[in-house]
């Protein structure tokens, strides 16, 4: 099993354009695929992100579950999650990144944790009536906030964000807005991706996660290979190499470091490892990149 591809953590850095040390960017969702288009790879991100969309479909695979993305869509993630789109040519929309530090600055980090599409139970993702008139303006409204040097464009900014992020908790109790609820199977993958980002370092075989999950290995692999064609232990791995692979590509570190990184306490076994599931060793890996 070769694995030619990197894993991202983007931060608001990894974003050039956006003003120095802003905690937030805004922007419209054509112009933001044009300008960084190597964000239609897997990646994540070590803030939060919103995205409304206005025009055009496609599909949003978050934390190994896919999504439909449609005119009305509203998709929500936490860092730490793993995502990619598909996107057809005409998609429009706007898209919101932030810092928790930012919306904390203000109001409890604690409320982030607790809102419903911030947590692993619940689909990240409000299929809104199209034309609805209560949420999309206040993404209008960042955006127009976003587009001028206002002495406190921060303040305001951070208060459209609180008024979204509490309204659209209401949708969450009308069945009519909200998309249908994942299935048993669909919400055990979820949680399964939720927990490999957080643990991958620490655990790397499928019973770890099978008991985090209150399932057995068995039931693990039979849902991974159910819903996505793979084995949990693939999944396991690929995680693992594709980090070490961002590792390598993006830092000084030498192997050795990120071997530790990474968890693992003999440097060698690390370079076995990542060599029986890339192809190639950390040293030749690295010299091509």
């Amino acid at each position: 099993m070769k694995l030619s591809t990197t894993l991202p953590v983007l931060g608001l850095a990894s974003f050039p354009g956006i003003p120095l040390q802003r905690p937030y960017y805004v922007e419209r969702l054509q112009t933001h695929v044009a300008n960084f288009p190597h964000i239609a790879t897997a990646h994540a991100h070590d803030f939060y992100l919103l995205l409304y969309v206005t025009d055009g479909y496609g599909t949003h695979t978050i934390d190994l579950v896919t999504y439909e993305l449609r005119p009305g869509s509203l998709f929500f993630m936490a860092p730490g999650q793993v995502h990619r789109w598909h996107l057809s040519p005409e998609a429009q929309g706007i898209v919101v990144f932030f810092d928790a530090d930012f919306y904390s600055f203000r109001y409890p980090e604690k409320q982030l944790f607790d809102y419903p599409f911030f947590t692993p139970a619940q689909v990240p993702v409000l299929y809104l009536p199209f034309g609805e008139a209560e949420l999309y303006p206040l993404f209008a409204r960042l955006l127009t906030e976003n587009t001028g040097p206002y002495p406190n464009q921060a303040d305001v900014v951070r208060s459209y964000l609180h008024l979204l992020l509490e309204l659209a908790t209401r949708h969450y109790a009308r069945p009519s807005a909200a998309p249908p609820a994942l299935t048993h199977s669909e919400a055990q993958i979820r949680k399964f991706g939720r927990l490999l980002n957080q643990h991958f370092r620490t655990h790397r075989t499928v019973h770890a996660y099978a008991q985090l999950l209150h399932l057995t290995a068995n039931h693990l692999n039979a849902i991974c290979r159910q819903r996505l064609n793979k084995t949990a232990s693939s999944l396991i791995h690929e995680r693992v190499v594709m980090e070490a692979q961002r590792l390598l590509t993006h830092s000084a570190q030498s192997v050795a470091q990120v071997a530790t990184a990474l968890g693992f306490e003999d440097a060698s076994y690390f370079s076995r490892y990542f060599r029986k599931y890339s192809g190639q060793t950390p040293e030749v890996f690295r010299r091509g990149r």
